[in-house]
């Protein structure tokens, strides 16, 4: 996640403070941390129709910001070109190799396939645990230990006044007449490899103050010193 992106979802955060997504979103990514214990085992899959680029490039992001390499995705992919490279090239295999101590993945913006969700079942009874992320409920969450599903964000927007901040420009969210935020899938993505990488903060034990610095070192460069 860059660093703009970063800021953006955090005060998207700050506005949805006293909405359950966050508690739900935090406990997700907690999970999601602690779940993966082998690098290269946090197997993240789609759907055929969307597979999850964004999320396994924040996930990747918040591995190196926390210094964590399990956190690190293992994107898998249905379709592989011939020239794709080699961390680009995982096909839905991977998942019947899946152990104790890795982590399936599943992010479904829609109902995923049958082959998917027997793999996923495949993978929980060699041990591997099964995280779902999704916006609409289907037979992936009776496979998954633990599944957050958001709800698509439905056209339901006001006009801002002008001199109104617009703190999530685009489809992060919406603004119900009540005044209420309603994020996105998308954002919910965000919220979730954010609160993996505070996760990851705490088992590393590398405290808050390190993973700031990271983030503004993304931001300007490292801080130069006067000798």
């Amino acid at each position: 996640m860059g660093p703009v992106d970063a800021s953006r979802v955090m005060l998207l955060r700050d506005l949805l403070a006293s909405s359950p997504l966050i508690e739900q979103t935090q406990g997700f990514g907690r999970r999601l941390t602690a779940s993966t214990r082998n690098p290269g085992g946090l197997l993240l899959v789609g759907t055929p129709q969307a597979e999850p680029w964004h999320l396994a490039a924040h996930l990747d992001d918040e591995s190196r910001y926390a210094d964590l390499p399990v956190l690190r995705p293992t994107l898998i992919r249905y379709r592989v070109p011939t020239d794709a490279p080699a961390h680009l090239s995982v096909t839905l295999a991977r998942l019947e190799q899946a152990r104790r101590g890795e982590t399936v993945f599943v992010v479904a913006q829609d109902v995923p396939p049958e082959g998917l969700l027997q793999r996923a079942w495949d993978a929980r009874r060699t041990g591997a645990t099964v995280l779902a992320l999704d916006a609409v409920r289907s037979e992936l969450d009776d496979v998954a230990h633990e599944s957050l599903t958001v709800e698509p964000m439905h056209a339901v927007a006001t006009e801002q006044a002008d001199d109104e901040p617009d703190p999530m420009a685009g489809e992060a969210y919406a603004v119900t007449e009540s005044g209420l935020f309603i994020p996105s899938f998308d954002t919910a993505q965000h919220l979730v490899s954010v609160a993996a990488g505070e996760a990851a903060v705490t088992t590393s034990r590398r405290g808050l103050r390190d993973r700031l610095a990271r983030m503004l070192d993304a931001i300007s460069g490292p801080a130069v010193t006067d000798r």
